[in-house]
């Protein structure tokens, strides 16, 4: 007797077909971390190429990342974009100081943080200072008016403390995946 299938139409687990097909455990198989570390290479891949780079029938393949993406392990898809070629010269690394308020006033200033999209990362650190971010600009010229007109004068900012980057030696890495191999042998 075979399980029932959801409205959607779309099944949650794989049924049984090619044998690495069978009912998906709570935990990546060898099969899911080779998806994980293809997608990470080249995320343009067709479904026919993903499966016969990991020794899959397309059919398999194609539900496992749809598992994978519906449990969160795959959270998007995006381009990678030479930020030079886009007239952004400028990576800031700018670690926040803030007035230790209450958890509403950090809110505030996460909420108003994640509303810069010149800010492209921020990180709650550990040590001296709140947050950590990657800031990107034009030139200096334009940091400097951003990190006055808007870093300072952000929700329960204290001071701002500001390096910049005279080089990348890399960037937009792939996770490692190492981990996951050794926790399943």
């Amino acid at each position: 007797m075979s399980s029932p299938i959801p409205e959607s139409g779309k099944t949650r687990r794989p049924p049984p077909g090619d044998g690495a097909d069978a009912a998906h455990g709570p935990d990546l198989d060898r099969y899911d971390i080779a998806i994980l570390a293809e997608l990470q290479r080249d995320a343009r891949l067709s479904n026919a190429e993903l499966a016969s780079r990991i020794g899959l029938s397309a059919a398999p393949t194609w539900r496992r990342v749809k598992w994978l993406e519906e449990q969160g392990y795959i959270t998007g898809y995006r381009a990678e974009i030479d930020r030079r070629r886009i007239g952004l010269g400028v990576l800031a690394f700018v670690r926040v100081d803030t007035e230790r308020a209450s958890g509403a006033a950090m809110r505030e200033l996460e909420a108003a943080i994640r509303a810069l999209p010149e800010v492209v990362a921020c990180h709650y650190v550990s040590g001296s200072g709140t947050f950590e971010l990657q800031v990107m600009a034009t030139d200096l010229d334009a940091y400097a008016h951003f990190s006055v007109d808007t870093l300072l004068n952000l929700p329960n900012v204290k001071d701002i403390h500001t390096r910049f980057s005279l080089g990348e030696v890399k960037a937009g890495g792939a996770l490692p995946l190492a981990h996951l191999r050794a926790r399943r042998g």
